[in-house]
């Protein structure tokens, strides 16, 4: 029984999976939408909410864990900079899945996962 066993395996190893969705959330963070399987959409929301999350808190130990998942210190620079002004007046639902259709390859089912809420305008000085 897989009783309070959240996430899922998507057939991989826990190391890759943790290594890509850590690659994936970093990727959504930086460019505002990315283009995956169904699948990876569905749990890549929880990483990615769990993040902004974090962000939206914004004191040092919130930061210190977002940048154990995500590693780059730009995107987490970035996001703590705007998720309060982008995402402060609502309580999850950071993402967005669109379910684009079928890849050619081998018909795996396709989605873009992608940041709602506005983005903020560049301070331009």
């Amino acid at each position: 029984m897989r009783h309070k066993k959240s996430g899922v395996k998507l057939n991989r190893t826990s190391s890759h999976r943790q290594a890509m969705f850590r690659n994936m959330v970093t990727s959504l963070l930086k460019h505002d939408r990315i283009k995956t399987t169904d699948a990876k959409a569905k749990e890549l929301r929880r990483w990615a909410d769990h993040i902004i999350t974090l962000a939206k808190r914004g004191d040092l130990h919130a930061r210190r864990q977002a940048l154990s998942i995500v590693r780059e210190k730009a995107v987490v620079h970035q996001i703590f900079a705007d998720a309060p002004k982008r995402f402060g007046d609502i309580n999850g639902g950071y993402t967005r899945v669109v379910k684009l259709g079928c890849r050619p390859g081998d018909a795996a089912p396709v989605s873009m996962v992608e940041l709602t809420g506005e983005k903020p305008e560049a301070a331009s000085s």
